[in-house]
């Protein structure tokens, strides 16, 4: 009689380990059952557990088996699966350089003492190549390949620096049109450029009408003067009269002393009468200042090649 309760015990005992065991459970899968020598794939080994439990997984070094090594050692992905158990992911890359058929068998799992098993895998590794095992010369390296061209690239490349152009003359359209209210393209051919003495005249009438000297701007009354007959000089006489001083000026068109007199006298009025304005401080009669304009005038009217003059005199 008393042989019925230890059975029983037995029983209880031996079924806590299965409901143990079958609380855990796992699996292999390769992801490639074929590659190419060299070449790389995945081994995964996958725990299903309950949360707390702690399961002993295989330890490997530098190879899953001897020809099959590890390129990369795995991460452990953890997720929580639907009835509440913890599904743990190995993931292994790995390559092999055999040409030959590897096979993974089974690796166990511990948990408190009991073992589970994976199932066993296999995997293929072809050699590709021709390689003449008789010949022992050795081969010459390859040629880096050249990838084929990518057309797809270009041309997307080129509608989007068209599309740039398209969008920067559309933006010089409408500030050209709406903010500088222009015309699009200036086709307006650029204006003559008026005759020497007609730039000279204008800028002595300028110079009148300013009234500077009437304005105790006497420096500056004769320093305008002086420097449209300059530039005027400069352009008839090809004279460098914006670098030189009055006495150079006079030595260089000393040929008017013997062709106009008057003229030549007139010039040396204006540029005396400046310098002693402007460097030595002469306080000019009003007189003076008007006689400077008048003869610029006259200079100007007397020097003008093959044209009637302008002015005769200040009014």
């Amino acid at each position: 009689m008393r042989r019925i309760p230890i059975l029983f015990f037995a029983l209880l005992i031996i079924t806590g380990f299965n409901l143990q065991a079958q609380s855990l459970t796992v699996d292999a899968k390769i992801d490639s059952t074929v590659i190419v020598i060299g070449s790389q794939t995945a081994l995964t080994f996958q725990i299903n557990q309950q949360p707390g439990q702690k399961v002993i997984s295989p330890l490997f070094s530098d190879t899953i088996i001897g020809a099959l090594e590890i390129v990369e050692r795995p991460k452990a992905d953890t997720t929580k699966a639907d009835n509440g158990n913890i599904l743990i992911k190995q993931r292994y890359i790995v390559t092999s350089f055999n040409d030959s058929l590897l096979y993974i068998p089974p690796y166990p799992f511990v948990l408190n003492g009991d073992t589970v098993w994976t199932k066993s895998l296999s995997l293929k590794v072809v050699q590709p190549f021709q390689i003449d095992t008789a010949s022992n010369q050795i081969a010459d390296i390859k040629p880096v390949m050249d990838p084929p061209f990518n057309w797809k690239a270009v041309w997307r490349i080129a509608l989007i620096v068209l599309l740039i152009l398209l969008i920067a003359v559309l933006i010089y359209i409408l500030i050209r049109r709406l903010i500088q209210k222009k015309p699009i393209f200036d086709n307006a051919e650029p204006e003559p450029e008026l005759p020497p003495h007609v730039i000279a005249i204008a800028a002595l009438d300028k110079i009148k009408n300013e009234k500077a000297w009437q304005q105790n701007r006497i420096k500056q009354y004769h320093t305008d003067i002086t420097d449209v007959l300059r530039v005027y000089i400069e352009k008839v006489y090809d004279v460098p009269c914006m670098e030189m001083t009055s006495e150079e000026i006079i030595a260089n068109l000393n040929h008017l002393k013997f062709e106009n007199k008057t003229v030549y006298s007139a010039l040396i009025q204006i540029l005396k009468l400046a310098d002693l304005v402007k460097f030595a401080k002469w306080d000019a009669a009003p007189d003076e200042h008007e006689l400077s304009l008048s003869n610029a005038y006259l200079f100007i009217n007397e020097t003008i090649i093959d044209e009637q003059p302008l002015k005769n005199d200040i009014q």
